[in-house]
């Protein structure tokens, strides 16, 4: 959830790392997704402990990330790429993004969430749901049932309520549409689409635009003059709009459509001609370990995939639980997703 573009550079607290002892071998940079965010002290104690200064480049969407990452891939703009999801995971491995590395601590990460097996080009790091959620108060207000379903948001009721991201740029657009493809089947999705758009549909380039700027329901879209009730976010975006309320509420201002969801786990992985390798693998390893873990839900609004790692308290008391998201087998995903977001783009943006 964390906000802001650019570069965020944060100093060391300790001494130099072993190995080469050129300046360069001192720093470790991660290039991440816009919503890269983690609590300074625990940042802090990862300097002192390894002698790295971490430097953050933030690029973007999650897509508009990793399609820069490839463009780059000769002479990348970090050590560590962090935010490319399983959505997106067989475009960076085909095109030889990373380059192997088993982290320490990696027994600790839930088998479900391996899905490079043991080549460990990649390490599972977060999972969450991409899930459409709603404004409760537009709803209370217009004595309107909030959708509950893929079908639903089809409906006339809810015609010109919803805002999504472009599938080719951004990681929730594309699990929103591998969500209806799971959902309605190969060949039933573009059906559905066609109905999503005659009922008014609203896209826009990446999530920030999308829940920060277009959604009525979220603290940065009403303060925008956002008009769109319905926005496909995150099940963990309530807790986030709940826990930065001032007063906290008992509830929740938003809700989710826990019918529309699409489970993603998020990876990181040690980027190919990477300047600095060990400064790379001593990051990923810190990335599972238990006390970045743990600091994670508070700010990215993501779940840990290490068995080691508890809820915070705040945030386990607004977590809303999905019990049966859309899923869909890496390989699936492989050989249809670049088709899949062509004949979307003809079809939704054209």
């Amino acid at each position: 959830m964390a906000a802001g573009l650019g570069l965020v550079a944060l100093s060391a607290c300790g001494g130099s790392g072993s190995g080469k002892d050129s300046a360069e071998s001192k720093t470790v940079t991660l290039v991440s997704h816009d919503s890269w965010a983690v609590s300074k002290s625990v940042l802090k104690d990862f300097e002192k402990r390894s002698g790295y200064k971490v430097t953050v480049l933030k690029d973007g969407d999650a897509g508009e990330a990793v399609n820069k990452a490839i463009l780059s891939k000769d002479n990348p703009q970090g050590d560590v790429l962090f935010g490319v999801d399983n959505t997106l995971l067989s475009r960076a491995l085909d095109n030889g993004l990373f380059q192997p590395y088993e982290a320490e601590g990696l027994d600790q990460v839930r088998p479900e969430y391996q899905l490079d097996g043991d080549k460990h080009r990649v390490t599972p790091i977060d999972t969450g749901d991409i899930c459409v959620n709603y404004d409760k108060k537009y709803f209370a207000d217009h004595k309107l049932t909030p959708p509950a379903s893929f079908d639903d948001l089809a409906r006339p009721a809810y015609k010109n309520l919803l805002v999504t991201e472009n599938v080719s740029t951004s990681s929730p657009g594309l699990g929103f549409l591998l969500g209806s493809a799971a959902q309605y089947g190969d060949e039933g999705w573009q059906g559905y689409w066609k109905k999503l758009k005659a009922n008014g549909v609203k896209v826009v380039d990446g999530w920030e635009q999308a829940y920060n700027e277009e959604f009525s329901g979220s603290a940065g879209g009403r303060k925008a003059g956002g008009d769109r009730p319905l926005v496909v976010s995150y099940a963990s975006s309530p807790p986030a709009e709940a826990i930065y309320s001032d007063p906290q509420p008992k509830t929740a201002p938003t809700g989710v459509a826990t019918g529309t969801c699409f489970r993603q786990t998020e990876f990181a992985g040690l980027l190919s001609n990477a300047k600095n390798e060990k400064g790379g693998k001593a990051l990923l390893d810190f990335l599972i370990a238990k006390e970045f873990q743990q600091d994670m839900p508070l700010n990215m609004f993501v779940d840990p995939v290490t068995k080691d790692a508890a809820l915070p308290a705040d945030y386990a008391k607004y977590d809303i639980k999905v019990d049966a998201p859309k899923t869909m087998a890496p390989k699936k995903i492989a050989d249809n997703r670049d088709a899949w977001v062509k004949s979307w783009t003809s079809l939704v943006l054209k």
